[in-house]
């Protein structure tokens, strides 16, 4: 077992599962004896039933094949498993290994999973016997509560144990993940640029070797950028990075990852088609994705959704085909599939999802809303499998809606809760039809300081509802609620974005949600809001170095309110500001031109570029979409489609046009992802190819003299990538200014898991 992932055991049949205050109540039952003990825990129920996961501890000899038998007291019905194979005569329950599982070692563990069916009450089993023999023995008093982990399906590798990590040593320290180096090597002209992660908890001090095989690169330890540019090396050549520390070489890293045509492919595997109850046929393309460390070993996994070509805007009537979320590792194996089944409808604005470590055990989570007949990753069905909530419209306006957390590594479900905010009156979310009450956003916030919690939130154009969730010991529990409607938040009514950001405005050390033109304190309680209402695009971060704190630029679409604005982020004092043109769709902000100080900014409706004081300093950039830095400099890069353009007064110049690839999300034309994920600090980009048979992630092939840690190690940054899926997707923006004249970089306050 990981050191820091722990059990949530109770006495068998001391607690029977519930439905307790809004929430789906979590049971565990334990009895163990010399020989054996069993983990029996209930992950999610509702009417009428049930799932469960049972992890089997072996405190004998080994074993060879088992058979683990128990009764049920109150008639409850195996339906299906999981892991095992489960079969059911009267109230005898017996489930025995499958191949891969059927050694169990001393002290080693066996898991399976399985959904059942309860009628009136649903207590745990009493006892357990594992090949005849009763499991007595006494259960550990002495850990921390977390559920117990699941065998990983057949087609999911083991997990890789991470290297050990420190605990946080003072409040304020923030908990990030434990990331290996992400070497990679893209070929660059006739040799290879070669480039990997400072991490956020290593100084200025370290030095890196680069090997190319067992040949060391370079004459002495490289103390600038993280990048080597292997000039004259072979393509495809084999590399390993080792720091230096103090004079002495570490352990290698793993082996670099090949962008031989400057970009690296991740297959997939495209689901079937179908057709709706009106008759209209269905494909599926590769839509937007996040990154995590599903499985603890440093790398990162990738998570995807994949859209159903029938997919609806709210505003639109008609059924749409089912949402799939896929996990991928970056050698294309596919680790799960979960379907979100059909009463969740397809869109932009339905699912966002977030991955993150939540319980910190050194892998991370999955988050999203589900609802009847979404099945997870390893065949538990939520709620009824066989209800329908679609009106004839296609619009899912009745029936339960849940939030569930899924696990990372298997998508077996971890804790399922009833979603907040829930739907109550359709109508009093701005219309009737199911336009306005089912305008989701997603995010990730540390609001404590330390460590992260899950943001979900529903309404933006009247009534706007926040719920801040945290994952601890296995189960989602509700932080704070913050709604528009409640006494002393009206400000925050019809403010909200189609997007929306996590940043530390007010330089507390926690986290707040940037609503659109409404800020939430960290506490849930409305710190301020502009009145100047919804848009559909949002930046913030340290736009003007010239200035303490932090910045916001925002675009409108209120005609009676200004077009643009740039506003201090801790009191929403606006700055300077745009005259009203209506709706404004487009803006971004950050620096894209040396000839300015600081960040320059534009939008659709505004001619010009503009700088941190608001004044027009000349010819305004061919796009205003995405950003990425890619080139050697630390200004930044113009991302608008499958390009990347470098901005200059006179025009752009291309720097990049992906190869067979196709954006995502209609005209606002935004890549699957784009982030810092690999290499040094510059930013990838993933598009899906035209046929969405693999994710083409590309990567600089530019030389750099600027040696910042990894962006994934800055708080704001790291959750920025997290929401970047949500509805109208954005550029991520660090905590910290990265332009031209930058100050050196500050160092990260983080400890790893």
């Amino acid at each position: 077992m990981h050191p820091s992932r722990h059990r949530l055991i109770l006495l068998a049949g001391t607690m029977a599962a519930a439905v307790v205050a809004g929430t789906l109540g979590t049971v565990a039952a334990s009895a163990a004896a010399v020989g054996c003990r069993v983990d029996y825990q209930i992950t999610n129920q509702w009417q009428g039933g049930f799932g469960a996961n049972v992890t089997v501890t072996n405190l004998g000899d080994p074993v060879n094949g088992w058979a683990l038998t128990w009764s049920y007291a109150a008639g409850q019905q195996v339906t299906q498993a999981w892991n095992a194979t489960v079969t059911q005569s009267g109230v005898q329950v017996t489930a025995r290994n499958v191949d891969y599982n059927a050694a169990i070692a001393t002290n080693g563990t066996a898991a399976f999973g399985f959904n059942g069916s309860w009628t009136s009450s649903n207590a745990a089993p009493s006892s357990f016997a594992l090949n005849g023999v009763t499991c007595t023995g006494a259960p550990p008093t002495d850990e921390p509560t977390t559920p117990p982990p699941t065998t990983p399906p057949p087609t999911t590798p083991p997990p890789t144990t991470p290297p050990p990590t420190t605990p946080p040593p003072s409040a304020g320290v923030v908990q990030m993940e434990n990331l290996d180096r992400g070497l990679i090597s893209v070929r660059s002209g006739s040799g290879n640029l070669v480039s990997w992660r400072l991490l956020g908890t290593e100084t200025s001090g370290v030095a890196f070797n680069l090997y190319r095989g067992a040949t060391k690169v370079n004459a002495s330890p490289i103390t600038g950028a993280t990048s080597y540019l292997d000039s004259g090396a072979a393509a495809g050549s084999a590399y390993t990075v080792r720091a230096v520390v103090g004079g002495a070489e570490q352990a290698a890293s793993a082996p670099a990852l090949q962008f031989g045509a400057g970009y690296l492919d991740v297959p997939l595997q495209v689901p079937a088609g179908g057709s709706t109850p009106s008759g209209e046929s269905y494909s599926y393309s590769a839509s937007d994705a996040s990154v995590g460390d599903l499985n603890g070993d440093g790398s990162y996994e990738i998570v995807l959704k994949w859209e159903p070509s029938n997919a609806k805007d709210n505003s639109q009537s008609g059924y749409t085909g089912n949402v799939h979320v896929d996990a991928y590792t970056l050698g294309g194996s596919r680790l799960w599939r979960i379907d979100l089944g059909r009463n969740i409808r397809a869109g932009a604005h339905y699912t966002q999802f977030q991955v993150y470590d939540y319980d910190g055990d050194g892998k991370a989570e999955v988050a999203m809303k589900t609802a009847d007949g979404t099945r997870s990753g390893t065949g538990q069905v939520i709620g009824s499998s066989s209800a329908d909530h679609r009106n004839s419209s296609g619009y899912v306006l009745s029936g339960p809606e849940y939030l569930t957390m899924f696990n990372g590594q298997t998508g077996a479900v971890l804790s399922t809760v009833n979603y907040d905010p829930p739907r109550g009156t359709v109508s009093s979310w701005g219309d009737s039809y199911g336009n306005r009450v089912d305008r989701f956003l997603a995010g990730t916030a540390y609001l404590d300081g330390q460590r992260p919690s899950l943001i979900m939130a529903r309404g933006y154009y009247t009534r706007a509802v926040i719920a801040a969730w945290d994952f601890r010991d296995g189960t989602l529990r509700k932080r704070w609620t913050f709604d528009s409607n409640a006494s002393g938040n009206g400000a925050a009514a019809g403010q909200g974005n189609h997007q929306l950001s996590v940043a530390d405005v007010d330089s507390d050390g926690r986290q707040e949600i940037v609503y659109g033109a409404a800020t939430i304190d960290d506490n849930g309680r409305l710190l301020h809001s502009t009145g100047n209402g919804h848009g559909d695009a949002m930046h913030v971060g340290d736009l003007d170095p010239g200035r303490a704190g932090l910045e916001v630029f925002k675009v409108d679409e209120d005609a009676s309110k200004p077009s643009s604005y740039f506003a201090d982020a801790r009191t929403g004092q606006v700055l300077w500001s745009t005259p009203a043109s209506g709706d404004n769709g487009r803006g971004v902000s950050a620096d894209i031109w040396a000839g300015s100080p600081g960040a320059e900014s534009w939008s659709s409706a505004v001619a010009g570029l503009a700088n941190t004081r608001g004044q027009n300093i000349g010819r305004k950039p061919s796009s205003a979409n995405f950003l990425a830095w890619w080139d050697g400099d630390p200004v930044r890069e113009l991302l608008d489609g499958t390009a990347i353009d470098k901005y200059g007064t006179g025009g752009d110049t291309r720097l990049l046009t992906g190869s067979a690839v196709a954006s995502n999300n209609g005209t606002k034309s935004t890549p699957a992802l784009s982030g810092d994920i690999l290499g040094d600090w510059r930013e990838e980009v993933i598009w899906r190819t035209t046929d969405s048979r693999a994710l083409r992630i590309y990567s600089t092939p530019t030389p750099t003299s600027t040696r910042i840690h990894t962006l994934m190690h800055d708080p704001q940054y790291r959750v920025a990538i997290a929401w970047q899926n949500t509805a109208y997707n954005q550029p991520p923006h660090p905590g910290f200014f990265i332009g031209n004249g930058m100050a050196d970089p500050p160092t990260p306050n983080i400890y790893l898991r």
